[in-house]
């Protein structure tokens, strides 16, 4: 039996409530809620090490170290500058259904 496919709002819903429990705590002056739109660096303050515990708390959540998060915070060799909500669930969307 295989497990149904992850739709984009399962997803979107799962990157949200972690991010929500991750940044619930912290000080920071962004109140306008997580949506698609919301950046990692600029909005929700992460800092390098905050992106490795979003790595990690992702991989828990769904009980896999599989994801290729390389194509998601990297572009031609480099590491992107800022990564948004959306980005993160189009590419774990993309990552649960291949």
């Amino acid at each position: 039996m295989s497990t149904p496919p992850a739709s984009v709002d399962d997803v979107r819903r799962d990157v949200t409530a972690i991010l929500t429990d991750m940044t619930r705590d912290w000080d920071t002056t962004f109140d306008g809620g997580i949506s698609d739109q919301t950046r990692l660096i600029a909005d929700l303050n992460f800092e390098s090490i905050d992106v490795v515990q979003l790595i990690t708390a992702i991989e828990e959540h769904y009980g896999r170290r599989d994801f290729a998060f390389e194509q998601l915070l990297m572009e031609g060799g480099r590491y992107v500058d800022e990564v948004t909500v959306g980005r993160i669930v189009e590419f774990l969307h993309r990552q649960l259904n291949r």
